[in-house]
């Protein structure tokens, strides 16, 4: 996701990002290099060599440091994310059991019911354009459970 804008807010001790899906908060105490009342943001720019997919900000002691876009969606918990970040667990955990199982790819294709380029993509934990439900059969083809447990957000 492209970032548009990104401003400091000195009194919310946040930076404001700006993107095609909303503005959010990405305050200061997430930073692994922390403004101070002596140290205070100078300058934040959207950073084109990180693809505007994250920016720069400087501090006054010349020290800088870049927040990346997934960063600012993880910490506002934006639904699409989270689903995103789901996916790659679920691809990753499916791929271990595939390993572990040594079950041929095609033969696991055919109990699916899918064609083995299908099964490719599913494993595939960089594609996003699967679904957690096919997620489920696949692991549940390789014999596990998955369980999904909510939490309340502070």
């Amino acid at each position: 996701m492209k970032i548009r804008r990104v401003l400091p807010h000195s009194r919310k001790k946040c930076f404001l990002v700006e993107s095609s899906s909303g503005t959010y908060e990405f305050p200061y105490s997430q930073l692994t290099l922390k403004p101070s009342a002596k140290d205070p943001v100078i300058s934040v720019m959207v950073d084109g060599e990180l693809g505007r997919e994250g920016f720069t900000y400087n501090l006054e002691s010349g020290k800088s440091d870049s927040v990346m876009m997934d960063q600012v969606l993880k910490i506002n918990s934006d639904p699409g994310y989270l689903r995103e970040e789901l996916l790659f667990e679920l691809s990753c955990e499916a791929q271990k059991y595939v390993a572990q199982t040594g079950i041929a790819k095609r033969a696991l294709a055919r109990r699916l019911g899918i064609p083995p380029a299908q099964l490719y993509r599913l494993l595939d934990q960089k594609f996003y354009g699967k679904t957690i439900d096919q997620m489920i059969r696949l692991l549940h083809a390789l014999g596990h459970r998955v369980q999904i447990s909510t939490k309340a957000v502070a």
